[in-house]
Order: structure tokens, then C-alpha cells, then sequence
């Protein structure tokens, strides 16, 4: 017998309401299987569908699948799913730690409605020289290396390959999705997070893009996941500060905003946060 699972679209990162990463959030998911779960985020079809499900250490379980499977961590889905639990008056302001296939993550939700989202510890997982990623991504060997910064891959979450181009170069990339989902399937790595710096008077740190075509993602507009990883690079190779705002998806005519902090200690980073808005835009049912 088919059951009709509501499914709430919630944009996060978003800027006054607009702009933003979309994703599904199904509450009360105890019951569904992982067959089930998939068929949901299938037809959706967002770049991630969260599920949400009682926990009796954490305040909830929630786990997050793509179109093509399930994913350890997504951070946009957390903010969306987090947002909607403020929205609909199940959760007040406050602190609440959410159970991941990372591990226990806590989120706090600020008095504004704003969902700020604790990371794991960065882990440093490889690097590559300017000559790989070049052949992947179309731009010269010599206009990567003339950024003088290393491209690494860091997960917070999920491992994503950190990429600076020179300024004037980000919108320029034109992704080879099957280029792009082979390299990362060989290295096992979820996706290319490219970035460029902003001007130091600007109230942003850096622009970005986000490439996962491994995962049915060509591109996306805003990735939290990946900013954490972002915001620790530029804390161990930048002197900016420790707070980060990153504008990501203008390209796609999608712009988001999402904030990062990260806090050391003795150059080691003990804590990482990603933050920002999302705004609900409707909901569907879905037959499983």
C-alpha cells in the first residue's frame, strides 16, 4: 500500500528571501526505509533531500541522499531542515545536536531565525598539482599556479577539492561534467570547490563555485559543506581573520550567502561553523 510523504522545498543560504540552494526536508522519517528514501529525493530531484528521524541521544537523526544515493553530510539540507523545524514552532531558539553519518553535529538557532551549523574538524586529505586540475578544468597550468596557493582537498564532511583561480577567472569555467565526475570518482572525492578572492574592501571574502556531477550535480549554488573546508584553508594560508562570507551561485543567476567562522588554537582549528538564512517555497507529496 502506497503512503503520501510531504516533502517541505526550502531554499538555504539564501539573501533576503531570494536566491539560495533548494532542498527537501521529510520530517518524521522513522518509518521510511533507505529503497524509500531514494525514490523521495528522486523525485524531488534537488541536488540533496534530508530525512529526519527521532534519536534517543541526539535531538534528531537526519540523513541526507542525493538523486543517485545517500551522502554522509550536506550542509544546505541541514540549514533547510533546521529552518523548517523554526518555521513550523516544533524547535525554539536555541542549541540541538543532530546525529550524521560524521558523527554528532550541534546547530544553533539564533533568536533572527538564522541556523548556524558546527562542522567536523578539517581533514586534509591531498593535494594535486596545478597541472591535474588544469586538464580538468580548462584553465592554464601557469594562471592557477600564479595564485600561489596550493589546491587540497579537505572534508569537514565531505572531502571537496579546494581550487583558487585568479580574480576574473571564476566565471569563466565552463564545467566538462564527465571530465570533472571521472577525476573525482578515481581520487574519492565528492566535488571541485573553486574559488576567487574579493576585493579586501568588499564585504565578501571570496566568490565561489561549486562542481558535483558525480553525485547529479552539475553545479550548485550554495554549498555549506564545502565552505567550512573553504574557510580553513584560507584561516591556514590567509591572513583574513576568522570570520568568512562567501557568495556562491551567480553564475547560475542563484546568488547565496553563506557565512563561515573558524576558531584555532596554536594554528590548529578546534572549531568550525557554517551559517546562514532559508525560506520556504512550497511543499509536494510523494506516493511511496
Amino acid at each position: 500500500m502506497l503512503v503520501n510523504i510531504e516533502v517541505a522545498l526550502v531554499n538555504s543560504f539564501t539573501i533576503n528571501g531570494k536566491g539560495g540552494n533548494p532542498a527537501g526536508v521529510v520530517l518524521n522519517a522513522d518509518q521510511l526505509s533507505d529503497a524509500q528514501k531514494l525514490k523521495i529525493a528522486q523525485a524531488v530531484g534537488y541536488s540533496e533531500t534530508a530525512f529526519v528521524s527521532s534519536d534517543d541521544e541526539a535531538d534528531y537523526e537526519v540523513s541526507f541522499y542525493t538523486t543517485t544515493g545517500e551522502v554522509d553530510f550536506c550542509g544546505h539540507a541541514t540549514l533547510a531542515t533546521f529552518a523548517i523545524l523554526y518555521q513550523k514552532g516544533i524547535l525554539a531558539a536555541g542549541s540541538y545536536v543532530q546525529r550524521t553519518k560524521v558523527g554528532m553535529l550541534p546547530v544553533i538557532i539564533e533568536s533572527n531565525g538564522k541556523v548556524v551549523m558546527e562542522q567536523q574538524l578539517p581533514q586534509k586529505l591531498d593535494t594535486f598539482s596545478y597541472q591535474e586540475i588544469s586538464k580538468v578544468i580548462g584553465i592554464e597550468s601557469s594562471i592557477l599556479e600564479s595564485t600561489k596557493l596550493p589546491i587540497e582537498v579537505i572534508s569537514t564532511g565531505l572531502p571537496d577539492v579546494i581550487i583558487p583561480v585568479p580574480n576574473g577567472y571564476l566565471d569563466v569555467i565552463e564545467p566538462n561534467d564527465e571530465l570533472i565526475a571521472n577525476f573525482c570518482e578515481k581520487h574519492k572525492v565528492v566535488g571541485f570547490h573553486v574559488f576567487e578572492l574579493c576585493d579586501p574592501e568588499s564585504k565578501l571574502t571570496a566568490s565561489c563555485r561549486n562542481f558535483a556531477p558525480l553525485f547529479g550535480i552539475s553545479e550548485e549554488s550554495a554549498t555549506g559543506s564545502s565552505s567550512g573546508a573553504l574557510a580553513c584553508y584560507l584561516t591556514e594560508y590567509l591572513t583574513l581573520g576568522c570570520d568568512y562570507v562567501f557568495e556562491q551561485g551567480r553564475s547560475m543567476d542563484c546568488t547565496s550567502i553563506i557565512t563561515a567562522s573558524v576558531e584555532s588554537d596554536n594554528s590548529t582549528v578546534i572549531n568550525v561553523k557554517v551559517g546562514g538564512f532559508a525560506s520556504t517555497i512550497g511543499k509536494v507529496v510523494i506516493p511511496v
